[in-house]
């Protein structure tokens, strides 16, 4: 059997260690919903989920309702909560039939589900999504009384809570978020005032469970945190993460480059004096940024060493020059560690002037998946 030069190693236990690690952030009775949407942000749904439901999460967020059946065909029994919604009387049936808990962001959706569910003489649990200021999904806070005195008139939808979502948590200043935390305890008093009980409020994300205590309410959302990624620069003192995803690949050449050399395509780069150089296994094809040309770094022989040129689709360049014995076929980490260093998501993504969940994203959905304990 021929195995690929490159591979995504998802290390298991330390998605199970970032979990404790977000328990830790927020109080015992706060609950938690794993945001496991787009394949678990690269990581692997169905491995991603069953580590979350064997340590206790609370609830699985995804963002469709494909994602969900494909947990509930595997056999995952813990609520679901369908981030994105549904939309006809299908999907509606399918989140009844499967228990599914669907945040509903407008009153047309809300009757939708409640038609079905009279259908069915059923009833289903959901959320009810305000925008707060994110400019998203959402029924705007303005209108929110409006909106919820109508849903509420379908028996059938049991509203366990409002739902919101924080655009700029992960930013220095603070006065925007402030705001919206402002507007999501309004919504709420709202709701308490035309009779909803509203026991299971959401809006923190990653960035608010670090972030912003007052932002837990009765249920975090925590999606980037899982997978080992810092939602803000001034959360990384604080919390004990480790990187979930490694990805690695080889040399597939070595050359010696005498000085004035062009590398890789447009010539962005010539070398400068006698430079060792490797081609490695791993390119944009593969789920490396383009945008890591001169400016990121790789793992070879347990150093960081830069990248040469530009970033082809399958190869990349390597300045290898005084690193000593290296040869072809030796390991190249793109995200990882290797000996006493690592490259982390948001280092990649910082080079790659991104954010660590596209890189994830980007890596874990190209490339094959090796899962360890």
């Amino acid at each position: 059997m021929v195995h690929s030069r490159n591979h995504v190693i998802i290390d298991l236990s330390a998605l199970a260690h970032n979990f404790v690690e977000v328990k830790g952030l927020v109080s015992p009775g706060t609950k938690i919903m794993g945001i496991v949407k787009s394949d678990a942000y690269g990581h692997g749904l169905l491995p991603v989920s069953r580590v979350l439901e064997k340590h206790g999460i609370d609830r699985l967020g995804v963002a469709h309702l494909h994602e969900a059946m494909d947990l509930r065909k595997n056999g995952i029994a813990v609520p679901v909560v369908v981030l994105c919604g549904v939309r006809t009387k299908e999907e509606a049936g399918v989140a009844i039939e499967e228990r599914l808990i669907p945040v509903l962001f407008d009153e047309e959706m809300a009757e939708g589900v409640a038609d079905e569910c009279r259908r069915r003489g059923a009833k289903i649990h959901v959320l009810i999504k305000v925008d707060t200021g994110m400019g998203r999904l959402g029924i705007p806070d303005s209108e929110l009384r409006t909106s919820l005195k109508k849903i509420v008139d379908h028996e059938e939808l049991i509203i366990e809570g409002l739902m919101s979502h924080l655009s700029s948590a992960d930013e220095p200043t603070r006065d925007f978020t402030t705001a919206q935390l402002r507007s999501f305890k309004e919504a709420i008093l709202t709701g308490h005032s035309i009779g909803l009980d509203l026991p299971m409020n959401t809006l923190a994300n990653s960035a608010g469970i670090a972030g912003y205590k007052d932002s837990h309410f009765q249920m975090v959302r925590p999606g980037i945190l899982l997978y080992g990624g810092v939602p803000a620069t001034e959360c990384s003192r604080s919390l004990n993460l480790k990187p979930v995803m490694h990805f690695r690949g080889e040399i597939l050449q070595i050359r010696e480059m005498p000085h004035g050399r062009p590398i890789s395509y447009g010539h962005t780069y010539y070398t400068q004096g006698l430079q060792r150089i490797a081609v490695t296994s791993a390119g944009y094809g593969d789920g490396l940024s383009r945008s890591l040309s001169n400016r990121g770094k790789v793992l070879i022989n347990g150093q960081k060493v830069n990248i040469l040129g530009r970033v082809c689709m399958n190869m990349t360049i390597a300045d290898i020059t005084g690193l000593g014995d290296v040869r072809p076929g030796d390991e190249v980490v793109f995200l990882g560690s290797q000996g006493d260093h690592c490259i982390t998501g948001d280092e990649l993504a910082a080079w790659a002037q991104t954010i660590s969940y596209e890189v994830f994203c980007s890596i874990g959905q190209r490339n094959s998946k090796e899962y360890v304990q």
